[in-house]
């Protein structure tokens, strides 16, 4: 039975890889933080079948004792401060957990367990002001976001243990990937969640930012897919991940609204508050060389997301009522 190490394991991605991993037989260990309340919603469902340890990603001493403790063969990364806005109001912080946190946690795998393959969590926000569309694996980074430049050292200290000290360790850039168990800070949730509140007639307004903002929207359990298939190469490389259609966040709130048989310019306001520092306005995946060599491709459509997502939240609302 392999073992598999995954921070962030509370997180949207760390839920459905430990489901996914389970189905493969692994040994399931997770890193959560030492808070005051428990953060396990989103695997309440996989408690009594996964192993929950504490470190953290700010403190060395706590990562190299649970790798040497847990002696895995496989750690995907997935813990990072991950909500572009806040890093902008929490630039250091984010600094902290998304760019050293990785440093911190190659050098526990160099020291306790220098044969294990790892997983960096990379994201599309390193591309940024793309230079070019759409992008791969060879398109220079622009970084727009505190975020996105902590994102880019994470990569490139992921890439640089590989080189440096031969560990099998690859990075995922993973576009926008969401699903029911995203974050309310998230537009696609934020969206979802709004949507079911306005139909049941809990609320009637939903604010937002930039509408034109175009992403390439993919379901987060396709996703993991991706990440685990990385790491059964024999060589290690890093990805990109993607459908290759890009959407605005005008797209997803008319489908979301015309799902429930409402009119979107009917509820939403404009809120220039809400509009980034420095916006990134088109991201879209050039996911050629994942589909060549991992043999992945996404099984759900951006119109089926945004469906399971307004659906899943207004089961929700009508649990909670």
């Amino acid at each position: 039975m392999p073992t598999a190490l995954i921070t962030g394991v509370t997180g949207q991605d760390g839920s459905y890889l430990a489901e996914l991993l389970l189905e493969k037989g692994y040994r399931v260990v997770g890193v959560v933080r030492r808070t005051s309340h428990d953060s396990y919603e989103r695997i309440g469902h996989l408690l009594e079948r996964i192993e929950i340890v504490p470190a953290d990603l700010l403190d060395q001493h706590s990562l190299t004792t649970v790798i040497g403790d847990v002696k895995p063969d496989e750690i995907y990364n997935l813990a990072a401060q991950s909500f572009v806005p806040t890093s902008w109001s929490q630039p250091v912080l984010t600094g902290e957990f998304t760019a050293l946190g990785v440093t911190r946690l190659l050098e526990a795998v160099r020291l306790a367990s220098p044969g294990a393959r790892f997983y960096q969590a990379s994201s599309s926000e390193m591309f940024g002001k793309a230079v070019q569309t759409p992008q791969n694996e060879r398109t220079p980074f622009y970084p727009r976001s505190p975020y996105g430049v902590a994102k880019v050292y994470g990569h490139w200290i992921t890439v640089n243990y590989r080189e440096s000290y031969g560990i099998h360790a690859v990075s995922g850039i993973l576009f926008n990937h969401e699903s029911p168990r995203r974050g309310l800070e998230f537009v696609t949730r934020k969206i979802s969640h709004a949507v079911a509140r306005i139909k049941l007639g809990l609320d009637d307004e939903l604010r937002l930012g930039n509408l034109d903002a175009r992403r390439d929207w993919g379901y987060a359990g396709d996703y993991v897919k991706a990440m685990w298939s990385m790491l059964q190469q024999p060589e290690p490389a890093d990805y990109v991940v993607g459908t290759g259609e890009t959407h605005t966040v005008r797209a997803f709130v008319e489908r979301a609204f015309r799902h429930v048989g409402l009119d979107w310019q009917d509820h939403v306001q404009i809120d220039p508050a809400l509009v980034r520092p420095a916006e990134v306005d088109l991201l879209q995946a050039d996911a050629a060389k994942a589909r060549e060599q991992l043999g992945w491709e996404p099984a759900v459509s951006f119109d089926d997301l945004v469906v399971m997502m307004v659906d899943a939240d207004i089961e929700r609302q009508r649990g909670s009522s």
